[in-house]
């Protein structure tokens, strides 16, 4: 965590994984995030993964640093109150993330309503208000056509959740940029970050757009090969695999060296009548190329190739399971400053990472657990909507609000 955005203070009313990484980032940042969750807990309260004890693991790893206000948002006086809050007054204040519907009880109109400069940034799936989760639109853009074993014509998801992160750093963006205009001209707005557009708008900036329409047909599936460059998953003799890539003339000159084939692809180069110091010749003849790196990687074990390819500048990578790179891989997690240990709401100690950018000369503060639901409730009401504590406690006996619970 570091203090870059401290004093500015983000609302967030959100479930699922953009919004909430949104929120995460900008509190990682140094932002007040408060969480406006439902009594007993939203959407995603109770979301694999779960401890043993029935915690979300996934619910206190997004919400890492928040504070949380548990209010009935069925309840038309707990609408209000979510309102209030979103619009309280404060220089620094008045900004609200969230991907409830654009036309529901935080709809934009009604927000301008109670604060005229309050600004907005709406997570949605499609622009046109259509439903769509991450996997929905991965689909629709098409590429679990190109993911997958070479001649098979099943789709195949990955498991990562690609347009919900880039659309939640996306909005996080816009925040603070919606933030820096509201200080120079005084207007609010209203800002609507699509998971959909994000997921076109990505293929179109990695050229895929113009290479189809060019091509009139899409790009053929290529298994683990690197598509325009020299890349691919390889065996080694004691039976791990990894990934190698050459990018540059550095890269490529070392893995030769390591591997000790200079002289068969100079001789390879030389049947081909190509240049393979070039990066579209060793794609575009990587089928010959291929049967060379198998024989060499395939006769060394691991640790002997990991020795010789960091030493040399190779680009390369293991392939490790999640449990051995947690467990074991020390420059992810056992010795990376990013994480400590700390107590989270579940009642379980592990490690958690802090904001992943490196700003030196500046001290990253450890990162704080996700907050119990409604752990924050009265203060909030207090502090920053200035109730007394008659008032504060009617609320409690009418069920508008909730104090402290702990997580399923």
């Amino acid at each position: 965590m570091y203090d870059l955005l401290k004093g500015l203070r983000i609302v967030e009313a959100s479930s699922f994984v953009a919004a909430p990484s949104s929120c995460l980032y900008l509190s990682q940042m140094g932002a007040e995030v408060i969480r406006l969750d439902n009594v007993g807990g939203g959407l995603d309260f109770k979301r694999w993964p779960l401890s043993p004890g029935g915690d979300s693991f996934y619910w206190e790893g997004l919400n890492k640093g928040k504070k949380s206000v548990a209010i009935d948002l069925s309840s038309p006086a707990g609408r209000e109150l979510a309102v209030a809050i979103a619009a309280a007054p404060g220089k620094n204040a008045g900004l609200l993330v969230t991907n409830y519907p654009a036309d529901g009880f935080l709809a934009y109109d009604r927000l301008k309503a109670a604060r005229g400069d309050l600004i907005c940034v709406r997570v949605m799936g499609w622009p046109d208000g259509g439903t769509a989760v991450d996997y929905t639109v991965n689909s629709a853009v098409g590429y679990p056509l190109m993911t997958g074993p070479l001649g098979s014509d099943v789709p195949v998801n990955h498991v990562l959740p690609a347009w919900d992160l880039l659309t939640g750093a996306y909005a996080a963006f816009a925040i603070t940029a919606a933030e820096r205009a509201r200080s120079a001209d005084g207007q609010g707005r209203e800002v609507r970050v699509s998971l959909s557009d994000m997921a076109a708008a990505t293929l179109a900036n990695l050229g895929q757009v113009g290479e189809v329409l060019s091509a009139g047909a899409d790009r053929a599936r290529m298994g683990n090969d690197l598509y325009g460059a020299f890349g691919r998953d390889f065996a080694t003799r004691d039976g791990r695999r990894v990934m190698v890539v050459a990018l540059t003339a550095r890269q490529w000159s070392g893995l030769l060296k390591v591997l000790g084939i200079g002289d068969a692809v100079a001789a390879l180069q030389q049947s081909l009548g190509v240049s393979l110091k070039d990066e579209e010749a060793r794609f575009t003849h990587r089928e010959a190329l291929f049967p060379v790196f198998e024989a060499a990687i395939g006769g060394r074990d691991y640790a002997d190739l990991a020795a010789g390819f960091d030493a040399n500048g190779v680009c390369w990578g293991p392939y490790q399971s999640v449990h051995q790179a947690v467990t074991q891989d020390a420059r992810l997690f056992g010795a990376n400053p990013m994480f400590s240990t700390i107590a989270h709401p579940s009642g379980l100690s592990y490690p958690a990472p802090g904001a992943p950018a490196i700003i030196p000369d500046a001290v990253r503060a450890p990162p704080r657990a996700a907050p119990r639901l409604g752990e924050h409730t009265d203060e909030v009401l207090s502090q920053v909507l200035g109730l007394p504590a008659v008032e504060i406690a009617r609320l409690h006996d009418a069920g508008v609000v909730a104090g402290p619970a702990r997580t399923p």
